[in-house]
């Protein structure tokens, strides 16, 4: 809940990220796309913009039920962290079947499963909507006396250890797997085969699901993403495009009542509702683009500069006004939106490309001049020449476009 801990872990998940793809070429088993690695990461920078808007409110109720209601205190120690841990994650186990079960849930938690591969980036593709939604059921944990640091430290280690999971090279870990989640369980769990869907929804300890008869075993190969596969790179729609079912089934609907009862049933309702076949195994054809070798080195630079604006972002998020920290979320969300139109060869990204430049220089700058005055001078050059830099890629890049259209229709 508290991203701090995730600024710290961004170069580890990088760095591994990169290990595991070197490794896989070595292999010769590469499970890595580049538009939908980029996708999954790009996902995951405006999970955790959002969160770090979000993390004031959300920590503060918390810390506001623990020392206002609370009818005894844990105190901070081992014993209070491990059993803390315990409850955490037995209540994650709840609200993560709840987010496979129930419609307005599983429309924020589909976008961890949508991606057709599986590697670690796929474990960065996270909701962006699903903590604000789901944190209500963590509520009784302050309750129970938990620390709001001891809270924080038991969502983080579950967090990262669930990071781990997302990976092809580890196979069964034996009598580990008894007790603890491994990525062989967590592989079942992003499948589409028929045999597991919604099955192991463990976090760190799989006893829940053994307890609960959510458990399956790995027994056949796995096929990734959802039933009815997303087909897109758009971070935004991925993040939405269930929430737009539901509108569609909302308004099919005559009653009032299963109006409102929609939000709470399961998703195969809504998929005869709108009749889709819920079972459907659609996944198996991936969905690619071909994005020309000089977008892909474009999007690649974008990534890494909005990496680092994400950052600087949460690094510096308590010192910024209101405003700044609405903008620059706002500019984080439409820099990833343009990057999934690029590899989706949309029309309209050099235009939005021009307004997204139009919005940073002003608001970038501004930003140094109110709290870095004595960098202004650097960031105003260093800033404009990057974008400019930019502008000329994307006007050669339809010059270039443009050019190839004429020689394919005078071969025609």
């Amino acid at each position: 809940m508290n991203p701090n801990y995730i600024l710290i872990a961004i170069p580890f998940f990088l760095g591994s990220i990169i290990i595991e793809f070197l490794w896989g070429r070595f292999k010769k088993t590469n499970f890595y796309n580049f538009e939908d690695t980029l996708t999954n990461i790009n996902i995951g920078i405006g999970s955790q913009a959002l969160n770090t808007l979000l993390k004031l409110m959300l920590l503060g109720f918390y810390e506001y039920i623990y020392f206002n209601y609370a009818p005894f205190k844990l105190g901070s120690s081992i014993i209070s962290f491990l059993l803390c841990l315990v409850v955490y994650d037995f209540i994650f186990y709840w609200a993560h079947r709840w987010g496979h079960e129930v419609n307005i849930f599983w429309g924020a938690h589909i976008v961890h499963h949508q991606s057709q591969e599986y590697n670690l980036s796929v474990a960065l593709r996270q909701s962006w909507f699903h903590n604000a939604l789901a944190f209500f059921l963590f509520l009784p944990l302050p309750l129970l006396g938990f620390d709001p640091l001891i809270f924080a430290g038991a969502a983080a280690f579950s967090t990262l250890y669930q990071y781990w999971l997302h990976t092809k090279h580890i196979k069964s870990l034996g009598i580990f797997e008894w007790v603890l989640n491994s990525p062989s369980h967590h592989r079942v769990h992003h499948g589409t085969n028929p045999k597991y869907l919604d099955k192991n929804y463990a976090a760190v300890f799989i006893v829940w699901d053994r307890l609960f008869n959510t458990f399956q075993k790995e027994e056949e190969e796995v096929e990734y993403g959802i039933t009815i596969p997303l087909n897109s790179w758009n971070p935004v729609w991925a993040n939405l495009h269930f929430y737009g079912d539901m509108l569609r089934g909302f308004k099919m609907l005559k009653s009032w009542k299963e109006k409102f009862l929609l939000a709470f049933r399961g998703p195969e309702y809504l998929g005869k509702l709108l009749a889709q076949k819920a079972d459907e195994q659609l996944s198996a054809v991936k969905f690619r683009t071909k994005v020309p070798l000089n977008m892909q080195v474009y999007v690649l630079v974008q990534f890494i500069v909005l990496l680092f604006g994400l950052v600087s972002y949460m690094d510096h998020y308590n010192e910024l006004s209101t405003f700044y920290k609405v903008t620059m979320f706002a500019l984080i969300v439409l820099s990833v939106l343009n990057c999934g139109a690029i590899m989706e060869n949309k029309k309209w990204v050099n235009m939005v490309e021009i307004v997204r430049f139009a919005a940073f220089l002003p608001l970038y700058n501004s930003l140094y001049l109110f709290y870095y005055k004595s960098f202004l001078w650097y960031t105003m050059v260093g800033s404009s020449f990057l974008v400019l830099l930019f502008l000329v890629w994307i006007i050669v890049n339809q010059i270039y476009s443009a050019s190839g259209k004429m020689q394919k229709q005078q071969l025609a």
